[in-house]
């Protein structure tokens, strides 16, 4: 048989709390994290709107010295990590073991770093060889590793915005199949000029707010957080007398082949189905979806036909929110913050609202759960996410039952 695995951590840093309390606080109450952009000059951007987290101090979980050596990325990540490990109620020694394994999902990662070199060559001033330090895509793994003293296995996954939902997949791969009983898994991706002007030049992002599935929805909104969860064999758990907050059921992936960055119907379609056979469930069990929504035309309405064909006609029935609607879209991160968002809705049978919705799409006709959360008894969660590239996850949640 193969292990069971349970989420006994949760570390959150976001534009609306940093730790999970403040951060489902945020969700349920549905505080937006969207603010004028203060870490660079958007004047010849269309819009000027992200989702920073400006309250963030590195040396509240980071030793002082060591902070130049890390990009924003991997601080934003290593506390996220730091507040898991600390929520999981592990010690180092117990991290050492040679079964305890990192992984991190990206989706530019260490991009920041570049716009720095850049800056400095523009300028004609020296590069700090500390820069290359924090350069490297695995760094941020790595770096998670080695202040926790993991030996085990180490990896990152650059699979965009569906990066969260690979590694916690990844994570639950190690588990189930014995080579590891403890994973440290998740997101990090930082705000950065790259990204915010890639996303206006595809002219994808909303001026002020973002509306999933709302008629006159108008765009993403850029954003940054890390989320990591403490995933853990159901033995070792319940040896060690730890918090459980929900259980792993299985995942899938599926690539569309079809468009750089237009998913198509078809693969959403497929990574929700093989979600479900993998964990073992049916349609009729899925209580809600925690949805990819983006907030741009194409992806809320081809997420939407994607869940009336695999749910029928029960897919009204069924509550779908995007917490996008809050946070912005994070990146990589985005699966990571969504799957906790999943596990604090199973535990407390609360879900999260999808705020800005104002008007009634007929393409998207679905429960987005608009602007207020719901108290709904909730046993299976699906998480979905879609990526550029058309890397598609699902993840499978289930509330807790010994």
């Amino acid at each position: 048989m193969k292990n069971r695995v349970v989420i006994t951590g949760l570390g959150v840093v976001s534009s609306i709390g940093i730790g999970w309390r403040d951060f489902w606080d945020g969700l349920i109450n549905g505080r937006s994290g969207i603010s004028p952009v203060s870490s660079f000059d958007t004047s010849n951007h269309f819009t000027h709107k992200g989702g920073e987290v400006k309250d963030f101090k590195p040396e509240e979980f980071i030793s002082r010295d060591y902070i130049p050596y890390l990009s924003r990325a991997s601080q934003l990540a290593l506390a996220a990590a730091r507040l898991a490990v600390e929520d999981a109620g592990l010690t180092l020694k117990e991290l050492s073991d040679l079964k305890v394994g990192t992984c991190i999902g990206l989706t530019s990662g260490s991009i920041q770093v570049i716009e720095h070199i850049d800056d400095k060559l523009v300028r004609n001033e020296d590069v700090s060889t500390n820069l290359f330090c924090q350069l490297p895509v695995h760094s941020t793994s790595a770096t998670i590793s080695r202040e926790f003293h993991i030996k085990g296995p180490t990896y990152s996954f650059s699979t965009a915005c569906a990066a969260g939902n690979y590694a916690i997949g990844y994570g639950f791969d190690l588990i189930t199949a014995g080579l590891a009983e403890i994973v440290l898994a998740g997101a990090s991706d930082p705000f950065s000029r790259i990204s915010f002007t890639g996303f206006n030049q595809f002219k994808a992002v909303a001026p002020e707010k973002c509306q999933p599935f709302d008629k006159n929805r108008r765009g993403m909104m850029v954003a940054e957080a890390a989320g990591i969860v403490i995933l853990e064999s159901l033995e070792r758990a319940l040896r060690r007398n730890a918090q459980i907050y929900a259980e792993v059921l299985g995942y899938g992936l599926s690539c569309d082949a079809h468009h750089m960055t237009n998913s198509s119907v078809e693969g959403i379609v497929s990574c929700m189905r093989k979600a479900m056979i993998e964990a073992g469930i049916r349609p009729e069990d899925v209580d809600y979806i925690s949805a990819h929504g983006t907030g741009t035309l194409t992806n809320d309405r081809n997420e939407s036909a994607a869940i009336k064909e695999v749910f029928g006609d029960r897919y009204k029935e069924i509550p779908i929110s995007s917490i996008k609607s809050m946070l912005g879209h994070t990146m990589g991160a985005a699966s990571a913050l969504e799957a906790i968002a999943c596990a604090l809705t199973v535990k407390n049978d609360i879900i999260p609202p999808t705020i800005n919705f104002e008007t009634f799409d007929t393409e998207c006709d679905i429960d987005c759960v608009p602007n207020k959360a719901r108290q709904h008894i909730v046993n299976i969660a699906l998480n979905n996410s879609y990526a550029f590239g058309g890397n598609n996850a699902c993840l499978v949640i289930k509330k807790f039952i010994s």
